[in-house]
């Protein structure tokens, strides 16, 4: 219908009819914007969402669908158990998240208000998460109002809730809720390398390479797994010696100068070991551009360590065959291992806002969390510690095996993530002093970058 107006207005012919269906696209549908208002107030009950996604039936999820694993599980049992719910589940696979934040604010910034859009709920977190709550994209503060939210730690004073308060430092103000948790965990192929050469710091990986260059390689950035692996570096030459501590700051308070300072030496090692990486000798490293490059490299033996998110990436990668028979998980960098959670969004202007509120409240189920973590390998979003005793022993038994690193080893070298503001500068720093080969300054890079954010 939405064609047919446009293309009357097109031609001069749109009728009264046609008017009035046009203005409700642009503006919004009021039905969906009082149900959001009156939720949002506590005037509802959850049989009252209930019934409103019935009649709306269906959900649209985007997500990244780069995972078979994840995709399985979401079209054998999230699909199945929405439709028990009444709501039919249409995942739209994308390949990068930005592609679904770019359509909302399209759909946003061209009218289409509360009601009127076509996203209703999107796996994200850090940068897309922080873009869309600068632009006021966000259905609201949804999270703590669900009936499963019970099974997250909301209390401020409680340093374990700081995941489900604070997304790459930025406030969530229950605007997303979360579905799963992760850390940034490093893989050796043990056909190669042996225990005692196993790097466990940045110094040690460079004097590894030194020995055998070409063997290793991150993932390029603005990729969030290359950034990672930036970031990861900026923390362990942090001139002050204190980590991520100042990385949690946004770009506004930490200022274009101090961040330079900051990053300067983390860059400056970045840019020693590239004639080290993997095709260096031939003229220019190779970054693998996604994790799928990456497993491809590590699995045929071309780099021996692959270093991605994914707590049971060994378990899985040997369930699936996309990682060597003699694989295994290692401590690097000591310390600095960044872990975060990811979350499920949904825009202001959800075309199915209730059916979007019956899918994140179905997402962060024990039933739901337990089976995503046994078959898909994704490490649970909600907190064990709030659950019954019943429920979290369901949850420990789903867990996949660890290989070569224990749960307590993990926990104990657990880094935040950086604030969502910083993403972009470092990202572009990267590109410019390591990917360009600028002969301009960090300092140069990082306030062009700053000034130019601010435009």
């Amino acid at each position: 219908m939405t064609g047919l107006s446009k293309a009357a207005l097109r031609k001069g012919l749109m009728t009264a009819g046609a008017l009035a269906l046009t203005t409700t696209l642009a503006y919004g549908d009021e039905a969906a914007e009082q149900f959001r208002a009156d939720f949002l107030d506590g005037k509802l009950s959850w049989e009252d969402v209930s019934k409103r996604a019935a009649d709306e039936g269906k959900v649209n999820f985007y997500y990244w669908g780069g995972s078979d694993t994840i995709n399985v599980w979401i079209d054998s049992v999230a699909a199945p158990a929405m439709k028990e719910l009444g709501v039919d589940l249409n995942p739209v696979r994308i390949t990068n998240t930005k592609d679904a934040i770019d359509l909302v604010l399209a759909e946003k910034n061209s009218g289409k208000g509360v009601g009127a859009g076509s996203v209703d709920a999107i796996w994200v977190n850090g940068e897309n998460f922080y873009t869309l709550k600068q632009q006021d994209a966000l259905f609201g503060s949804f999270a703590q109002k669900v009936p499963n939210a019970a099974n997250f730690d909301w209390n401020p004073d409680d340093p374990r809730s700081l995941l489900n308060l604070r997304d790459f430092g930025v406030v969530t103000d229950s605007k997303e809720i979360p579905w799963s948790g992760q850390q940034y965990v490093c893989a050796v192929n043990r056909q190669y390398v042996d225990a005692a050469d196993t790097p466990s710091t940045f110094e040690e990986m460079k004097a590894y390479l030194e020995k055998n260059p070409g063997k290793f390689t991150y993932v390029k950035p603005p990729h969030y797994i290359g950034n990672t692996f930036v970031q990861s570096v900026m923390y362990a030459f942090n001139p002050d010696g204190n980590g991520g501590v100042p990385f949690q700051q946004s770009i506004d308070d930490l200022g274009a100068a101090e961040l330079a300072r900051l990053i300067k030496p983390g860059m400056e090692y970045l840019k020693s070991i590239e004639p080290m990486l993997l095709d260096a000798d031939g003229g220019k490293a190779r970054y693998p551009e996604d994790i799928a490059a990456l497993d491809g490299l590590f699995l045929n033996g071309e780099v021996y360590f692959n270093c991605k998110f994914g707590l049971y990436a060994v378990h899985t990668g040997l369930q699936t065959g996309a990682y060597p028979e003699q694989a295994e998980a290692f401590i690097f960098p000591q310390g600095l291992m960044i872990a975060n959670k990811n979350y499920l969004a949904i825009p202001a202007n959800s075309p199915n806002p209730a059916s979007a509120l019956l899918l994140a409240n179905y997402m962060a189920s024990v039933d739901s969390q337990a089976s995503k973590l046994e078959k898909a390998g994704m490490p649970v979003g909600i907190d064990v510690w709030k659950l019954s005793g019943d429920d979290a022993s369901m949850v420990q038994k789903a867990a996949p095996p660890l290989y070569g690193v224990t749960q307590a080893d993990l926990d104990a070298n657990v880094a935040p993530d950086t604030n969502a503001s910083l993403v972009d500068v470092i990202e572009g720093t990267w590109l410019e002093y390591i990917e360009r080969g600028s002969s301009s300054s960090i300092e140069e890079i990082v306030d062009t970058m700053v000034k130019q954010m601010a435009q």
